[in-house]
């Protein structure tokens, strides 16, 4: 049996928190010895792991500057303090403080992984919890092996750290139990002839574009067009939205949901999911949206291609602008069929994410260290 740790900052709400989650819940148990290990207790997702997960905190919660103050020690000095017990295998599941922390494994017979879950895009962003882009780049080269999410995120990392041993390994989501739980009735998604019902799932971040969806929502009332727009999620930015939305006179059909943990229901009941994101790893919520058949508008950004075709064969792909997400929408709902022939193709692309396909080849990596 390996023994196996998986080493992330927490377990909050995003999507390399709920997808690692997934993964470590299904992986088979008499294969796998499973620790979870985080920098900061407690987060949504911690409540769903399995109980044969083994779960180590190191803080209580998160402290101001704490990718900073961790960088002022070195990776070897954070590894003796922090990763007692000797593993197997250790992986980093996310960029940043863990990346540099396991990289400071003394031990030649532990294989270590790093996963990579967003697009990096410049040396600096790319280093931001290392001393520097140097150390970051020695840090990353002590990885026998680096997961990235998309070929989009193996592109930019591997365009920005000179490495040679990179995969891709597509995210873990429980896709029956998707479909069952989308199956729950929801009272607040409101139906009316006439009119589309849109949602957007996602930290209330600038990043993922929600202020932009609120533009074009309005412009699309102003012309006319009958749709309702549901956020779920809760965030930094949830104030400057709430105040957007009072500013615009929005209440009635921009519409915040909070955060729920089973968005699938909501989803499912929505006539259209769109993600207006600037950037993305492999996006778990327009994966989830293709399982439960809603249809998907959304920006350009990592992984897209990959879940809905280079063609827009499962999903319209816009350019990563205001207005070319506003055509896009636009189009989806007011071409007659549109909805209902991408509704279809949604569900057929959405059968491809299968839990036991992505959990297996997870397996295989560990085992073939």
């Amino acid at each position: 049996m390996k023994k196996v740790l998986f080493f992330i900052p927490t377990l909050g709400q995003g999507g390399a928190e709920k997808v690692l989650v997934n993964l470590v819940n299904n992986m088979d148990k008499s294969k796998f010895d499973i620790t979870v290990q985080v920098l900061f207790d407690g987060g949504i997702n911690k409540q769903f792991l399995q109980p044969h997960i083994k779960y180590k905190a190191m803080f209580k919660k998160a402290f101001k500057g704490n990718s900073k103050i961790l960088s002022m020690f070195s990776p070897e000095f954070l590894h003796k303090r922090f990763i007692k017990e000797k593993y197997d295998v250790e992986v980093s599941y996310l960029e940043g403080p863990t990346a540099r922390i396991v990289s400071g494994c003394p031990d030649e017979e532990t294989k270590l992984v790093s996963w990579i879950h967003g697009e990096q895009r410049t040396k600096e962003s790319a280093s931001y919890a290392f001393k520097s882009f140097a150390e970051a780049q020695k840090c990353y080269e002590n990885y026998d092996k680096t997961i990235c999410v998309s070929k989009y995120v193996l592109n930019d990392f591997t365009n920005i750290f000179k490495i040679n041993n990179a995969q891709v390994l597509y995210n873990t989501v429980e896709s029956d139990k998707i479909l069952e739980k989308a199956k729950e009735p929801v009272t607040s998604i409101r139906k009316q002839d006439g009119w589309v019902n849109i949602i957007g799932v996602g930290s209330l971040k600038k990043i993922k574009g929600f202020h932009k969806l609120l533009k074009i929502h309005k412009k699309l009332i102003n012309e006319g067009i009958k749709q309702r727009v549901y956020i779920l999620g809760q965030g930094p930015e949830k104030n400057n939205l709430e105040n957007a939305v009072r500013e615009n006179n929005l209440e009635d059909t921009f519409i915040l949901l909070g955060y729920n943990t089973n968005p699938y229901k909501f989803v499912a009941n929505c006539d259209l999911f769109v993600c207006a994101s600037e950037t993305e790893g492999f996006s778990t919520a327009v994966t989830e949206s293709l399982i439960v058949g809603t249809p998907v508008v959304t920006t350009r950004c990592s992984g897209m291609d990959e879940l809905l075709g280079k063609n827009n064969e499962y999903g319209i792909i816009t350019e990563n602008n205001e207005d070319a997400l506003y055509d896009g929408i636009k189009k989806m709902i007011t071409e007659d069929g549109l909805l209902q022939s991408y509704a279809e193709k949604a569900l057929e692309r959405g059968k491809a994410f299968n839990t036991n396909t992505t959990v297996k080849a997870v397996e295989d990596m560990l085992e073939n260290l």
